[in-house]
């Protein structure tokens, strides 16, 4: 399922340098998280012959997992899957409105808030009564970004890619993909003053919040960590930590020169980007900012 990516005279204007916007946003299934989670539901679901799944999100990643429960129930009524989705209590109205639209009123789906999603959804992966659809442990999860590098790769000369990152799936994905593929785009991962365990290894330019604008960014355990900081040297990127002035400054930026809107979280790619270009980085050719959903 491929989405835009297009440049923006305005936009290369204003920031002096050829910028690419992958609309991932327009993906089929609301975000990025639509090239990994239906990808994983179906790994468990066609090769191990799984049909209960759970999953701790309040966000992109349990959107693109209600969305594609729902299609497959549809087409495949004789062999249902069940979805229990795990929010926690702090989720905004305006999210769960979205999931609960999304369910389409499958029973077969069922939201839950609580206070301990996480806790939740490992209490039933552990009994054995559910496949705990976790990106940052699960590594069924890269597989389906490398379709996304597939479609990055046809930018000629492409020299840098910023990513949103909370778990670092995609940024090690990406920097897999194309370490295999010999090509050589930097990977640079774009995070919080509030959770920032990876790109805080490069980037100490800030001070610790306790909240941002960028509300999907949430993972500070980061079991990728390691691997996703070791692709980011190896494709001699960086890390970079946005405040919520970067942040709102680049929604209006997309606004001003691109006329789209964009979510906080997507901002983060476009801030990281504005930092990088500030801190005196130069770029031999196109970059990519990963415009990601809510």
């Amino acid at each position: 399922m491929k989405t835009p990516q297009q440049s923006y005279q305005q936009l290369n204007d204003a920031l002096g340098i050829e910028i690419y916007l992958k609309r991932e946003d327009l993906h089929a299934y609301g975000s990025h998280k639509g090239r990994s989670i239906p990808h994983m539901i179906e790994y468990y679901a066609k090769k191990q012959n799984q049909s209960s799944f759970v999953i701790s999100s309040s966000g992109n990643a349990a959107r693109a997992a209600i969305k594609y429960v729902v299609l497959h129930n549809r087409n495949n009524p004789t062999h249902i899957l069940t979805l229990e989705v795990y929010i926690g209590k702090k989720i905004s109205e305006e999210k769960r409105t979205i999931l609960e639209a999304e369910r389409e009123g499958d029973p077969h789906i069922t939201i839950t808030e609580t206070e301990r999603p996480k806790q939740e959804a490992f209490t039933k992966e552990k009994s054995g009564e559910a496949i705990n659809l976790r990106q940052s442990t699960d590594d069924t999860a890269l597989e389906g970004y490398y379709e996304l590098g597939k479609e990055l790769s046809h930018i000629p000369n492409l020299s840098a890619i910023f990513i949103p990152t909370s778990s670092g799936t995609t940024a090690q994905a990406l920097g897999t993909f194309f370490e295999k593929n010999k090509l050589h785009p930097q990977i640079h991962s774009v995070q919080t003053e509030a959770c920032h365990p990876i790109a805080a290894f490069f980037d100490t330019d800030f001070t610790k919040t306790t909240s941002s604008l960028a509300q999907a960014i949430v993972d500070n355990v980061a079991h990728r960590k390691n691997n996703v900081i070791d692709a980011i040297q190896k494709s001699k990127g960086s890390g970079w930590v946005a405040t919520d002035t970067e942040i709102h400054d680049a929604i209006n930026l997309i606004k001003d020169t691109c006329s789209i809107i964009i979510s906080p979280t997507a901002a983060l790619s476009v801030a990281g980007l504005t930092k990088a270009l500030k801190k005196g980085w130069k770029f031999d050719g196109p970059v990519v900012c990963l415009i990601t959903g809510m």
